[in-house]
């Protein structure tokens, strides 16, 4: 209460009006400053209750606060102040009651205003007599004491608004006694609006999230879980995306799940759960996915490949067994955390094999995520991933890469350009490749050859081989040229066994062969067997290919017959056009036939030992083929097609048969001819091989002799079971190739009894008389029973016996080859025919050298090269 404000006047009011003047001063202030107060507290009260009461409702923004407590607080601090300000400060003087009284009662107020003017006047005493004014002073003093002058008081309000505010107080003090929680929370709401206490609610949740990333258009929950605190439980609570249509759930244990529809907008989600609202900030994405995919291999240490990084553009990679992978994958976005495995077998041997456990945790770093080494064992795998992003949001639940366990296969070797059998006589060579394939690195490729010895040689078997070229880790691929040559190698004439051979990297693994090639390596008398049997083949063809062409012939003929406009005619076309097609075919074999024909007529000449008047016929026949293919059979065909020239008269037509018919018949008289030749040259080739067959028997059987003459210091007077092994061995070998030698022979008898038969030339059907005679047959296989015996002595002078015999029938033989293919032209010397067939045949032998030399200075330079080839005897 404000102390009363003395009245220091030099003619004072009477004592009676001034101390009715301060009891009316004293109950204005006490009423008005009690309002003051009470408003002050309203306001605070109010503003408290107001946040009290809104934070039951709804999250209470801090603005909203702010404006709440600037409101209650304003009552007590600016409506308070105005109030005393007014009632308290307005009304501490004398003439400021008078005026507040004179409201109520403005005679009595005119008055007392009229006696404080008098009571301030300070005239001379003269102008105012004192006793009048005090008079005066008193009369209105008496009237005011008449007067209750509280009666002139503004109306009261102070005990309202104080009932008013204990009533706010009582209010608040009921709910800090019932909510003392909600209470306090909100009093620290109201105190501090911009704070980030949470507004307090009967129901609680225990850590809800206030955003969600969730995947694109996919369904996706919402768990809301009841905390341990929470004073209330509502069965149930709703929920509602944006403007969608409320969810509802029921409480189960002490969670909420929510199950939305997939949604593509982002949201904002408003939960209702008993008095708690709570906003979840959603928002659609697509889940975190591989953008780039890399795979480091280390592979076995023995491949000796550097370590590589590939991009994998599929969900597969392959690696050979014991290699190491490590997997890198760049992801659209960052990560917090990502798993592999367990891998999972996969393929055929999954139920066959065990795999070896295979999961961890990625390595994250940001956007990039890594595996540990992977070792990569026997058995193909799935291997599943899964990660999380830093929003939250899964990912990897369908990615799986599958990693096929490759075996470090063999490689592979080819021969290429050589054919499977092939004859060569020594100084000849094969050329050809050889191809060496590896899936991981070929080491080296070569040849390797063995040498098997016919019983009865001295030759010993060799085998050799030559390194072609040295590989890497990176050579997945080789091929190199080769030139084979028996006689560069030092090899006698006998059967080899050639193969090509690969090498790759994995241990222990040795060599991979190709399909073997058997090289047949004949003496002369085998070559001239053989080039016998090719021409044998070769005029076999011709002779049909004569046949054939007289067929034609005929056809032919029987187109000339007709009209010229029935040539014209679609079925007598047709005729020609299959006539030409045929003339076609028939000049191709005659090509293909020629061709072969030069490659006996080549390996005749290189031979040596086939006489010149056989290789003179020979080419003879061969010439004749080569005009029959080259133009006269060619001439044929294109006259029948041009008999079909759709622009050609019907007398065209019949002349271009005609004149193709008159050529067919040159044509065949021209294949007779050369059949003739060649049969002619075909019977001395045939005359000659039987001088070459004797003289290789005859050979055989010295070779037996020999070889059990340079064996008698061990085997005679020894008995059988005593024989020391090597020398068994080679008296079995001896008895075998005595077993051989002898069918060679009867199968001799019989080619001349056919010779003879087809030629009836004398000369050898005197040989086969005394072959019948001698009786060579049971002869030899009277060796062979003795060599089975060991009776060595008598078996070497059985086997020189008929060595002697088979040698004389031999010689006899070729001197009456000799007899019968001498002159030629007549006169005392040859027939320019002849001096120019021997300047083509030497000519020819001088190229076949050539190139002889040229294939083993081949075969040298690639022995050098390459390191040289190494053999090795067996003996």
């Amino acid at each position: 209460m404000m102390s009363k404000v003395p009245i220091d006047r030099r003619n004072e009011i009477p004592e009676s009006l001034r101390k009715q003047l301060g009891e009316f001063q004293h109950q204005l202030w006490r009423r008005k400053v009690m309002e003051a107060v009470a408003a002050g507290l309203i306001g605070l009260l109010v503003s408290f209750l107001l946040i009290f009461g809104l934070d039951r409702v709804w999250q209470t923004p801090g603005w909203a606060r702010l404006a709440i407590l600037l409101g209650g607080v304003s009552l007590f601090a600016g409506f308070a102040p105005y109030w005393l300000h007014r009632w308290v400060w307005g009304h501490r003087h004398e003439g400021q009651l008078a005026r507040l009284i004179s409201k109520r009662f403005p005679g009595l107020g005119d008055r007392l205003l009229g006696v404080i003017e008098l009571q301030e006047q300070e005239e001379a005493n003269d102008s105012l007599s004192p006793r009048l004014r005090a008079a005066a002073m008193e009369v209105v003093a008496g009237e005011a004491g008449k007067r209750d002058l509280r009666t002139a008081l503004p109306a009261a309000q102070h005990r309202k608004w104080a009932l008013a505010a204990i009533f706010l107080m009582a209010v608040v003090a009921t709910a800090f006694v019932v909510t003392p929680k909600a209470g306090l929370n909100a009093l620290a709401r109201w105190l501090m609006p911009f704070s980030a206490v949470e507004r307090y609610t009967f129901t609680q949740l225990e850590t809800p999230p206030r955003y969600l990333a969730v995947p694109f258009g996919e369904a996706f929950e919402v768990s809301l879980k009841l905390a341990g605190a929470s004073e209330q439980k509502p069965v149930a609570a709703m929920a509602q995306y944006g403007l969608q249509p409320e969810l509802s759930a029921n409480l189960t244990g002490k969670n909420y799940v929510f199950r939305f529809p997939g949604q593509q907008e982002p949201g904002t989600v408003i939960f209702r759960v008993g008095d708690l609202r709570h906003s979840l900030r959603v928002e659609p994405m697509q889940r975190p996915n591989v953008e780039v995919m890399r795979v480091k291999v280390k592979s076995p240490d023995y491949m000796k490949i550097a370590d590589m990084s590939l991009e994998m553009t599929t969900g597969e990679v392959s690696a050979v067994e014991g290699s190491e992978l490590v997997f890198e994958m760049e992801m659209n976005r960052p990560l917090r955390s990502g798993f592999y495995g367990p891998g999972k077998a996969s393929g055929e041997m999954a139920k066959e094999e065990v795999l070896e456990p295979i999961d961890g945790q990625l390595e994250v770093s940001g956007r990039k995520v890594v595996t540990q080494a992977i070792r990569i064992g026997a058995v193909p795998f799935e291997l599943p991933f899964s990660w999380v992003d830093r929003k939250g949001l899964s990912g990897g639940a369908d990615f799986k890469l599958r990693v096929n366990a490759v075996k470090d296969a063999p490689p592979v070797a080819y021969m290429q350009g050589l054919e499977r059998q092939k004859a060569i006589l020594p100084e000849e060579s094969v050329d050809f490749e050889i191809l060496g394939e590896d899936d991981f690195g070929l080491k080296q490729i070569g040849i390797e050859w063995e040498s098997f010895a016919s019983m009865g040689e001295k030759e010993p078997a060799v085998k050799g081989e030559l390194i072609m070229g040295k590989g890497g880790p990176e050579e997945r691929r080789m091929m190199k040229p080769v030139v084979f040559s028996p006689a560069a190698f030092g090899l006698a004439p006998q059967k080899l066994v050639l193969r090509s051979f690969s090498e790759d990297f994995f241990p222990e693994r040795g060599r991979v062969y190709s399909e073997p090639v058997l090289i047949y390596v004949p003496t002369r008398e085998e070559h001239a067997q053989l080039l016998k049997s090719q021409f044998d083949r070769a005029i076999s063809e011709l002779e049909d290919l004569s046949r054939k062409e007289l067929n034609l012939l005929d056809e032919n003929q029987r187109l000339e017959r007709l009209e010229a406009d029935d040539l014209q005619k679609e079925e007598n076309q047709k005729r020609l056009d299959s006539q030409e097609l045929a003339e076609a075919e028939n000049t191709q074999r005659m090509a293909e036939l020629k061709e072969r024909m030069e490659d006996v007529m080549k390996g005749a000449a290189r031979n040596g030992d086939i006489d010149k008047e056989t290789l003179k016929k020979m080419a003879e026949a061969l010439k004749s083929m080569q005009e029959l293919a080259e133009k006269d059979m060619p001439e044929v065909r294109d006259q029948l097609g041009e008999a079909q020239e759709q622009s050609n008269t019907p007398e065209k037509s019949k002349q271009d048969v005609a004149e193709a018919v008159e050529n067919q018949k040159k044509v065949v008289e021209k294949i007779k001819k050369a059949l003739d030749q060649a049969n002619d040259a075909n019977k001395r080739f045939e005359a000659s091989t039987f001088v070459s067959r004797l003289k290789k028997a005859a050979s055989e059987q010295s070779g037996i002799a020999g070889n059990l003459i340079e064996s008698f210091s061990k085997i005679l007077g020894v008995r059988e079971d005593e024989v020391d092994p090597s020398d068994q061995r080679r008296l079995a070998d001896a008895q075998r190739q005595q077993m051989l030698t002898a069918a060679d022979v009867r199968w001799i008898q019989e080619d001349l009894g056919h010779y003879h038969a087809r030629t009836s030339e004398p000369s050898f059907k005197d040989i086969l008389d005394k072959m019948r005679e001698s009786m060579i047959d049971l002869g030899m296989e009277d060796v062979r029973v003795k060599l089975q015996a060991n009776h060595s002595f008598t078996a070497t002078e059985g086997a020189k016996k008929w060595a002697d015999k088979l040698s004389e029938w031999a010689r006899i033989l070729g001197d009456e080859m000799d007899k019968s293919g001498g002159g030629g032209g007549g006169g005392d010397g040859p027939s320019p025919e002849d001096e120019d067939f021997e300047f083509m045949l030497r000519v020819m032998k001088m190229i076949q050298q050539q190139q002889d030399l040229r294939a083993r200075t081949r075969v040298l330079e690639q022995l050098r090269r390459d390191g040289g080839a190494s053999a090795q005897l067996i003996q």
